[in-house]
């Protein structure tokens, strides 16, 4: 993987959200706080950019879980202004009127859409932008939700890849059970992100850097990380699939 200054990364992600709050015209910043490291950090380097009275955390669980607790404890760590919202009621009632039951990935998809309504209902509410919390190695493999937790204004992670994540959350003083817990976007018990994802984010990321960055061919990969061809056909496979989740709606030419 790239080697990259932590302090350097966290002085461009500040100015970046500064100059994107002032350019908007907007007073600050809303963030979804998951209790997870993405979320965690971003929240953490918009407090430094903005100072912690324009940025407002937004928990919406869809059942009580430890994440909950988590999520409370980076706002208030932080000092931050912070509202809980159970969007269970909203998934339901969308449910209610579909007509057919949605399985797990098409219901957690409609609990991701919900908490963005929320979240913008609050940005244009308070004249803010919403905090992206998206990461390189979840948005080159389509690990969102297309207008889901991939949809928002200013997005300060969104060129870092997840191992690096956790690097700028260790600089920045996140809380160590927030770093050390297992990623996972709380859309159902016991879901993870990398058993979903079918790989570890440590070996994501190796694969991703050389695929994409670097340009490498697959053989070449494998061959450097010791890893068979098929695991990397696998992560080259994820990337191209998920090629429509980081464009604009396509158009015909006339």
């Amino acid at each position: 993987m790239r080697k990259l200054d932590i302090e350097t990364v966290v002085g461009t992600g500040e100015d970046f959200l500064r100059k994107g709050v002032a350019g908007a015209g907007a007073d600050g910043v809303v963030v979804g706080v998951s209790g997870g490291i993405d979320s965690a950090t971003a929240a953490y380097l918009a407090v430094r950019a903005l100072g912690k009275e324009r940025v407002l955390g937004v928990i919406m669980p869809y059942y009580e879980n430890g994440d909950v607790d988590d999520a409370r404890l980076v706002c208030e760590s932080l000092g931050i202004d912070y509202r809980v919202i159970g969007i269970k009621p909203i998934v339901d009632a969308v449910v209610a009127q579909l007509g057919f039951q949605p399985d797990r990935r098409s219901l957690g998809n409609i609990m991701a859409r919900a908490r963005m309504v929320l979240l913008y209902a609050h940005a244009n509410q308070l004249n803010r932008l919403v905090l992206g919390t998206s990461n390189r190695s979840e948005v080159l493999t389509g690990y969102f939700t297309k207008w889901g937790d991939g949809a928002s204004d200013v997005a300060p992670l969104i060129n870092l890849y997840k191992t690096e994540v956790w690097e700028v959350a260790r600089f920045l003083g996140v809380p160590g059970r927030i770093i050390e817990k297992k990623p996972t976007a709380g859309l159902w018990e016991g879901q993870t992100d990398e058993d979903e994802l079918g790989i570890s984010y440590r070996l994501l990321d190796e694969i991703l850097w050389r695929l994409v960055d670097l340009k490498m061919s697959r053989e070449r990969v494998a061959e450097e990380l010791g890893v068979p061809v098929e695991k990397v056909e696998y992560v080259e496979s994820l990337v191209r699939r998920s090629e429509h989740k980081r464009r604009l709606p396509p158009g015909p030419e006339f």
